[in-house]
């Protein structure tokens, strides 16, 4: 169930985000009365699951259906000089086909559910785009087509998508403020009983108990954002307090790129381990303990902090143990036969206290807009990391299964619009890219145009949207193949 509910939560999800970003380009191309001929969530090859437009002002709808067939037929003519077959194409006279043939009313768009889970797209009349439809482009060139229209709008519909799905994040990240505020541990928290440092840490040179006084002399307020402010800005130094005295720790020049293959956090809060309650049939609860003990040894091993205690009592397993505890000013020992698990039924109490900043809706509005650039920042700069090979960060990269594994087990709407929030600035990072098959490669020629007033023949945007396909279907099959060779590891 739980695979089930984070597939549900994908689908909704990349759902939205699609709709509202092939939205950007529809509104636009309405705008400047440009034709958008197909508007699909999902890719359709073949067949759609459903589609539907309005025809001659009565809207037809068609299920499990093939595609509406083209507005031309092909032919191969022969070249009499060179000899050399090439495909040549003819538009349907559309007043041939009956009234009721989707294909006679061009004016009104088709819209569509595909069947391949990927994305969607908006077909624009007269634009070389994903659909290849180099037919349409063999025609000449009608008033109502993306290429007829200036420049600058056609600049204005490209960039569309993106604007959306930026617009999305800002609002879903103005709407959790104003429900929930932001919540966060202090790093001056965690600074009460210092930092938990796993091997890695240990490693690039940090202990257990430092506390954590600036990153590359900058202080940071949230202790759960330093270790990405420490990839995402290749941090040289870390100041930290230890033992009374302050220490600077240079980090190793390949820090980062451990970093970033790291899966989990290479430093944790620790605290003392108090009792704060205890499970059904709780073995420590039968011994005796009760709620506020401290517990501070296994077999007269020194445990002071809850992970101290974790790391210590694994190798007891199925054994029986003694732990000694402190109440109040005594020292208590409690005998425990430990199961094959090493668990004894114990909750610790939370000692460190999260901070929750509340806002108002008037005041999330503003305040919406840093949280929207903050995360749009932090991803460009991912982005490079990734493309920088000294960090080896490109093997990190993950696909459909990567990003469905961040979604809960269990359905929960402020932690589904929160995740919504950081797919739309990953979507509209990503297309703003100038790779030719992205939007952000369309942007690129259309900036050069303007620049130049020279406007790229269609051969050559044929050229560049296919060489674009080819290198996101690389990418595509890169990133899935990552998370298909993690399955087996």
């Amino acid at each position: 169930m739980a695979i089930i509910m984070k597939i549900i939560q994908l689908f909704l999800a990349l759902s939205i985000l699609v709709m509202v970003h092939e939205f950007g380009h529809f509104i636009a191309a309405k705008i400047f009365k440009t034709r958008v001929e197909k508007f699909y969530i999902f890719f359709n090859p073949y067949f759609s699951i459903l589609r539907f437009k309005k025809v001659h002002g009565k809207w037809r709808f068609a299920f499990f259906c093939k595609n509406t067939p083209e507005n031309y037929i092909t032919h191969e003519h022969i070249d009499p000089i060179t000899n050399k077959k090439e495909i040549r194409y003819e538009a349907i006279d559309l007043k041939t086909l009956p009234q009721d043939d989707w294909r006679t009313d061009e004016e009104h768009t088709e819209f569509g559910i595909g069947w391949i889970p990927l994305g969607g797209f908006c077909k624009i009349s007269g634009m070389i785009d994903e659909s290849m439809d180099l037919g349409q482009m063999n025609q000449e060139p009608q008033p109502w087509e993306f290429r007829s229209k200036p420049a600058w709008q056609r600049l204005i519909i490209m960039v569309g998508g993106v604007v959306m799905n930026v617009v999305l994040a800002y609002f879903i990240y103005t709407g959790l403020l104003a429900v929930e505020g932001e919540q966060y541990l202090p790093t001056s928290e965690v600074n009460k009983y210092g930092i938990y440092a796993d091997d890695l840490a240990k490693e690039i040179g940090f202990q257990d108990g430092d506390k954590i006084i600036s990153v590359d002399g900058n202080y940071i307020e949230n202790f759960y954002q330093i270790q990405m402010d420490m990839i995402l800005n290749n941090t040289k130094n870390v100041e930290v307090e230890r033992n009374g005295e302050e220490i600077v720790i240079e980090l190793p020049e390949d820090a980062i790129s451990k970093l970033i293959q790291h899966k989990d956090a290479f430093i944790t809060h620790r605290t003392p381990f108090v009792v704060g309650n205890f499970s059904s049939g709780s073995l420590a609860e039968k011994a005796g303990m009760q709620k506020g003990d401290k517990i501070i040894g296994i077999n007269d091993i020194s445990t002071p902090y809850y992970q101290d205690f974790l790391e210590n009592i694994k190798p007891f397993a199925g054994e029986k143990i003694t732990i000694e505890a402190l109440r109040d000013v005594d020292t208590l020992q409690f005998e425990i036969q430990l199961t094959d698990e090493a668990k004894i039924g114990v909750y610790a109490e939370p000692l460190l206290t999260l901070k929750t900043q509340d806002y108002t809706f008037w005041k999330a509005i503003p305040h919406g807009f840093s949280v929207t650039g903050r995360e749009l920042g932090d991803y460009w700069k991912q982005l490079k990391l990734i493309f920088n090979p000294s960090t080896k960060a490109y093997e990190s990269l993950g696909g459909f299964i990567t990003i469905g594994s961040i979604f809960p087990d269990k359905f929960n709407w402020l932690q589904f619009w929160r995740l919504t929030a950081l797919l739309s600035v990953i979507l509209a990072v990503m297309n703003i890219l100038p790779i030719p098959a992205l939007d952000g490669g369309h942007v690129l020629f259309l900036l050069v145009e303007v620049i130049t007033r020279r406007k790229p023949s269609d051969r050559f945007l044929e050229i560049a949207q296919s060489i674009g396909l080819i290198i996101l279907l690389i990418l595509l099959v890169y990133a899935n193949g990552n998370d298909i060779i993690r399955l087996f590891r």
